[in-house]
C-alpha cells in the first residue's frame, strides 16, 4: 500500500513538485471542442484562434511527456484562452449575421408597407 501511495505522489509531483495539469488539459480540450462545435472553423478569425489552441494543446502534451508540467500548465491556459476567443468570435459572427438578416427583413417590410389606393394615391410611404 505504501508503494502505491509513493508512486502516485511521485507521478503527481514530478519535476520539481509541480503537478501534472490534468484539469488544465481537460479545460483546454473542452473549450476547443465547444468552439469547434459552434462552427469556429467556418469563421476565419475564429479558425486562427482554434488552430492556436490546438497547437498549444499539442505543445502541452509534449511538455508533460518531458516532465515540464509548469510550462505545460501555461500552454494549456493559453490554449483555453485561444479556444474561448474562437468561440466568442464565432458567436459574434453569428450575431452579426442575424442582425444583418433582421435589418434586411426590416428594410423589405418597410418597402412593402407602401400601400396604394385604387386612385393611385399612396396612403403610407416608408421612411428613408
Amino acid at each position: 500500500m505504501r508503494t502505491i501511495v509513493t508512486l502516485a505522489a511521485s507521478a503527481l509531483f514530478a519535476c520539481g513538485g509541480y503537478p501534472i495539469p490534468v484539469q488544465g488539459l481537460a479545460n483546454a480540450q473542452s473549450a476547443e471542442r465547444e468552439a469547434r462545435a459552434a462552427g469556429a472553423e467556418s469563421v476565419p478569425q475564429a479558425k486562427l484562434h482554434l488552430l492556436l489552441a490546438r497547437e498549444s494543446i499539442a505543445r502541452a502534451h509534449a511538455l508533460i511527456d518531458d516532465g515540464d508540467n509548469e510550462r505545460a500548465d501555461f500552454e494549456l491556459r493559453r490554449a483555453q484562452a485561444d479556444a474561448e476567443l474562437a468561440l466568442a468570435e464565432t458567436r459574434e459572427s453569428d450575431a452579426l449575421a442575424s442582425a444583418r438578416a433582421a435589418l434586411r427583413e426590416i428594410d423589405a417590410l418597410q418597402r412593402g408597407t407602401s400601400t396604394t389606393t385604387t386612385t393611385g394615391a399612396t396612403t403610407k410611404e416608408p421612411e428613408p
